[in-house]
């Protein structure tokens, strides 16, 4: 059962993919299954190491085809700076941009966790129409709620 239990994993998340109507989950295990079945799984350390960077990359691109197309300008940015709406978003960027730090260090202390951010992830897609951003907030999110029993365990 070991030698297919990779596959059988991935054909089922497939599955929840299709049933859950989140082509991003269907998609990406479709192409880990062409891989593993193509003998190229060799490159799994490599998409493992390097895919994340490289989903951000596209994703930082995606939000900033707007200002390469000049569809927002100096004039749009302005306001980030003067409105309680803007002052919002740049303390949103911060908190989440720290929040991603302290689940990086979270998921260097205690790896595991990622088997669990990965099926909260799904759950969250299927459930709750959600959209994946990343391993790193939900640690992130996850080292917030770790604090926040600690503090409740501590203080009863």
């Amino acid at each position: 059962m070991s030698y297919w239990s990779g596959e059988v994993m991935l054909v089922v998340l497939i599955i929840v993919g299709l049933i859950g109507r989140s082509p991003i989950i269907a998609t990406a295990a479709s192409m880990l299954l062409v891989l593993k079945l193509t003998s190229l799984d060799r490159f799994f350390p490599a998409v493992e190491r390097r895919g994340m960077e490289l989903g951000l990359l596209f994703l930082t691109i995606s939000v900033l085809v707007p200002f390469a197309s000049e569809k927002v300008t100096w004039k749009d940015i302005t306001p980030l700076f003067t409105t309680l709406l803007g002052i919002l978003a740049l303390t949103g960027g911060a908190v989440a941009t720290y929040m991603n730090g302290k689940g990086l260090d979270l998921l260097k202390a205690e790896p595991h966790l990622i088997v669990g951010l990965v099926i909260g992830s799904i759950i969250g897609i299927v459930f709750f129409r959600g959209i994946p951003v990343g391993p790193l907030m939900a640690a992130g999110i996850t080292a917030f709620l770790l604090k926040v029993y600690e503090w409740l365990t501590r203080s009863m």
